[in-house]
C-alpha cells in the first residue's frame, strides 16, 4: 500500500495567530469575541454541535482549526431559505456539508417508513429539525447563499450515496448525490486526510475544479483524462448480456490469478480473487460501471455494479471507478489511506470541550448522554456484514489509537466531564474486540479482495491476538478514580473464542450484568446472506461466558440481537428462530426489522433479488426477499412471539405453513389458541377461558433479559 503524507505537519494557515477557540463559533457574536472578521470554513450539520470527538463536525472542525483555519459551525439550520446559511457570513474557502452522524433518512424514518417523533441528535430529542436527504438540501442552500463559494459534501449520508443507489424510502434507484446536491466535490469515508489536503490547496489559491486527484473523493467529469486506461466493468465480473458501452479497451479481460480455497467450500460466497490487468497500470486505470440509466432500469446490472464497487474498496489495490449520469461522469477516486496510530492519536487529542455548545444551556441531547463517558479506541471493521454501513464508510482496515492516548482520554473524562461517577461506559468502537487485529502480512493485505476477513471462516492470515486489548483493559481499570470499565460495544464472539483469556478478562471485570452480542439469526439461509457466522461460535462463546461468570461469582446474561425480514430469510427461517428463542427463554422487547441503506450489499439483494456475494449473472442465484408489508410484519412478529398483539398474525401464518400443531396452551406450543380481550384486534368472544383470568404470561425473574433497541 502506498504511503501518505502525515496530516499534521502541514504549514499552518496564517489565521493560526488567532489561537484555539474555547468552542467553535455558531454566531457572529461569538466570532466577534474571538476577533474574527470572517470564517475561512463554515461547516453545516444536521446534528446539534457537541464538541466531542464522537461527533463528526466537532472532530473535523477541531482538525481544521489545528491546521490554522478559522472554522464556524451552522447547526440544524432552517432549510426553507438560504438566510440561515449566511449566519456566519461568507466563508473564505468553502462550505463543508454533512447530514450529521446518521443518515438523515435512517434518522427520520423507521424501518416501516414511518416518521419518527424524536431525534437523538437534537436538544431535548426534538423531532423535525432536519430535512429529508439533508445533504442535498443543505448543499443547495449554501449555493444559493453564496454562489461563488465552493461546496464540499461528506459524512455517512454522502459517503453511502456516492454512486447510483437504491433508495428504500422512495423505492427507486436514485442518482449519485453529487450531481443532485450541485456540490463541487464529495469526500467519502473518514475524510481527514482528503479534507486537510483540500483545505490547504484551496488556501493556496488552487481552483476547486482542478483538484481531481485526492483519494477518497468523488467529482464530476466530462471525459476520461489523457493517460488513463478505461476498463469495462463487465470484463472484470461478467454479469451476462448487457447493452455495450463504447469502450476502446473492452478487449482487455480480467485474469484470475489466485483463488481463496476456503471460499470454494462455501458456494454461497463467491471466491474472491486477485485480478490482473497486464495491459494497464492500476494507478492509471479506471473501471467504467454501468451508467445510472442502465442500473436504474436493469436489476442485474445494479447488483453487478454494487458488487464491483465493494470489490474495489481495499486502499492497497482499488482502482478508480466511473459511472455515467447523463452526459457527465461521476468519477470516484480510490479509497483514502488509513490513518496511522500517530495520526489517529493526534485527531483524538485535539482540545475538545467534550460538551454540547453552551448555546443549548441545560437541554438534554440523548446521543451525547449515551457516549459522554465512553472512549473510541479504534475505527473500521473487517466483518463485512452485508446489512451494515460501517465497513463501507470506515473501511476494513482497523485504525488504532495508542494505549497512551486512550488512557489519557479516560483521565480527561474523569477530570473534566460533569456528572462522572467513576464508571466508563465503553472502551470500544464499531466492535468491542478488533483493537489491533490485522492481517499478518502487509503484502497480502494490500492484494486482498475478500469482502470479509471472518466469513465464511476467519481468514488464516488474520491475526486474532487479543493480548493488547486485555492489557488496555487492565491498565484502564487501575487508573485512580476509575471504579469500573464497562464494554458497551458489541463483541464479535467468533473472534473472542480464539482468545479465552480475553473472554475471561471481559466477563470477570467488564460486564455490568448484561453483554450484547449479535448472532442476527440462527438459520443458514439468512446468515449466508448477512455474511455472519453460524451458531457454533455462539455456543462456544456462551459456554466460556457462563464458565467465567460462574468462576467470578457473578450472575450475568447475554443479550442477543436479531434482524427480521433480512434478504434470504423465509417464513420457515423465522419460525425456526422463534422456536429457538422460546426454547432459550428469550423474550425480546424491541427488535430490528431490516432497513435497506444505500450502497449496502444486502440492500442490493433487497432491490434486485440477486446475490452480489457471488458473480452476478442473468441465470445466477435469486434471493428470497420478504418485501411486502405483511411479510415484514410477520417476520417481526416471530421475534416477538410472546406479544398478544402478534398472535392473530402468527396463528394465521402457522396454519398456512402447515404448523397448526404449534398453536395451543402447553409449553411446546408457540402461541395460544385464545386471545386476551382488547388485543390483536380480535372479536370479544375469542377470549381466554375464565379459568385463566389475567393477561398474557409475563417474564419470570429467572428468564433472560429483554434486548434493547439496537444502536446504529
Amino acid at each position: 500500500m502506498e504511503t501518505a503524507r502525515n496530516i499534521f505537519p502541514h504549514r499552518k494557515y496564517w489565521a493560526k495567530r488567532f489561537g484555539t477557540a474555547p468552542v467553535l463559533p455558531m454566531s457572529r457574536a461569538e466570532m466577534d469575541q474571538l476577533g474574527w472578521d470572517s470564517c475561512d470554513i463554515v461547516l453545516v450539520t444536521g446534528d446539534a454541535y457537541i464538541d466531542h470527538p464522537s461527533f463528526g463536525m466537532a472532530l473535523i472542525g477541531r482538525l481544521l482549526e489545528a491546521q490554522g483555519f478559522r472554522v464556524g459551525i451552522i447547526s440544524q439550520p432552517d432549510w426553507h431559505s438560504p438566510s440561515a446559511f449566511k449566519t456566519l457570513g461568507k466563508p473564505n474557502l468553502f462550505y463543508g456539508v454533512t447530514a450529521g452522524n446518521m443518515d438523515s433518512m435512517v434518522n427520520r424514518y423507521t424501518a416501516d417508513r414511518k416518521i419518527r417523533s424524536d431525534d437523538a441528535y437534537t436538544p431535548n430529542a426534538e423531532g423535525n429539525k432536519r430535512p429529508d436527504r439533508a445533504v442535498i438540501v443543505y448543499a443547495q442552500r449554501c449555493r444559493e447563499a453564496y454562489v461563488d463559494v465552493p461546496v464540499v459534501i461528506g459524512g455517512i449520508e454522502a459517503s453511502l450515496r456516492r454512486i447510483a443507489h437504491f433508495d428504500y424510502w422512495s423505492d427507486k434507484v436514485r442518482r449519485s448525490i453529487l450531481p443532485d446536491s450541485k456540490a463541487d466535490i464529495l469526500l467519502y469515508g473518514n475524510a481527514e486526510r482528503a479534507l486537510v489536503e483540500l483545505a490547504h490547496r484551496l488556501a493556496r489559491g488552487e481552483p476547486i475544479a482542478s483538484i481531481t486527484d485526492l483519494r477518497g473523493t468523488a467529482i464530476l467529469r466530462k471525459n476520461i483524462p489523457d493517460g488513463w486506461s478505461e476498463i469495462d466493468s463487465t470484463s472484470v465480473d461478467e454479469p451476462g448480456k448487457v447493452t455495450p458501452y463504447l469502450n476502446p479497451y473492452s478487449e482487455t479481460a480480467a485474469v484470475c490469478t489466485e483463488e481463496d480455497e476456503t471460499n470454494r467450500a462455501h458456494p454461497t460466497h463467491q471466491p474472491l480473487v486477485r485480478m490482473a490487468h497486464p495491459a494497464h497500470d492500476r494507478t492509471a486505470s479506471v473501471i467504467r460501471l454501468p451508467s445510472f440509466e442502465q442500473v436504474r432500469d436493469d436489476p442485474v446490472l445494479y447488483a453487478h455494479a454494487n458488487r464491483l464497487l465493494h470489490l474495489e474498496t481495499n486502499p492497497g489495490n482499488a482502482r478508480a471507478l466511473v459511472q455515467a449520469h447523463g452526459d457527465r461522469d461521476v468519477w470516484i477516486n480510490p479509497p483514502p489511506i488509513p490513518l496511522s496510530t500517530e495520526e489517529l492519536d493526534g485527531v483524538y487529542d485535539l482540545p475538545y470541550t467534550r460538551r454540547p455548545h453552551p448555546a443549548y444551556n441545560d437541554a438534554k441531547i440523548p446521543a451525547y448522554e449515551m457516549i459522554r463517558f465512553s472512549v473510541n479506541i479504534m475505527r473500521g471493521c473487517f466483518g463485512g456484514c452485508t446489512f451494515c454501513s460501517i465497513t463501507e464508510h470506515e473501511g476494513r482496515i482497523i485504525q488504532n489509537r495508542s494505549e497512551t492516548s486512550i488512557l489519557h482520554e479516560v483521565e480527561e473524562i474523569r477530570d473534566k466531564t460533569p456528572g462522572f461517577t467513576g464508571i466508563i461506559s465503553d472502551l470500544g468502537g464499531p466492535t468491542a474486540n478488533m483493537y489491533r487485529l490485522k492481517c499478518r502480512d502487509t503484502k497480502i493485505e494490500s492484494a486482498c479482495r475478500r469482502l470479509s476477513c471472518v466469513f465464511p471462516d476467519i481468514c488464516i492470515n488474520m491475526g486474532t491476538d487479543h493480548g493488547p486489548l486485555v492489557q488496555l483493559y487492565r491498565k484502564a481499570r487501575t487508573l485512580p478514580g476509575i471504579k469500573k470499565i464497562l464494554i458497551g460495544s458489541g463483541v464479535r464472539y467468533d473472534l473472542a473464542v480464539k482468545s479465552p483469556e480475553y473472554v475471561k478478562e471481559l466477563v470477570s471485570h467488564h460486564v455490568g450484568g448484561y453483554l450484547k452480542i449479535a448472532p442476527e439469526h440462527i438459520a443458514e439461509g439468512p446468515l449466508s446472506k448477512m455474511m455472519k457466522p453460524g451458531m457454533g461460535a455462539y455456543y462456544q462463546f456462551k459456554e466460556l461466558f457462563e464458565k467465567f461468570s460462574k468462576e467470578a461469582g457473578k450472575e450475568q446474561y447475554l443479550i442477543p440481537y436479531f434482524i427480521s425480514a433480512h434478504p434470504g430469510t423465509t417464513n420457515a427461517d423465522m419460525l425456526e428462530l422463534a422456536l429457538w428463542l422460546k426454547a432459550n427463554s428469550f423474550r425480546l422487547d424491541q427488535v430490528q426489522n431490516f432497513t435497506p441503506t444505500p450502497m449496502a450489499l444486502a440492500s442490493a439483494m433487497y432491490h434486485t433479488g440477486r446475490n452480489p456475494l457471488r458473480k452476478v449473472s442473468r441465470q445466477g442465484e435469486e434471493v428470497p426477499i420478504p418485501k411486502s408489508g405483511r411479510a415484514r410484519r410477520l417476520h417481526k412478529a416471530f421475534l416477538r412471539y410472546h406479544d398478544p398483539e402478534n398472535w392473530p398474525l402468527l396463528r394465521e401464518a402457522l396454519k398456512q405453513m402447515g404448523r397448526a400443531d404449534l398453536i395451543g396452551g402447553s409449553k411446546k406450543h408457540l402461541v395460544p389458541a385464545w386471545q386476551p380481550v382488547g388485543t390483536g384486534r380480535t372479536p370479544v368472544n375469542n377470549r381466554r377461558p375464565e379459568t385463566c383470568k389475567g393477561t398474557a404470561r409475563t417474564q419470570h425473574t429467572h428468564d433472560r433479559p429483554r434486548a434493547a433497541r439496537r444502536a446504529k
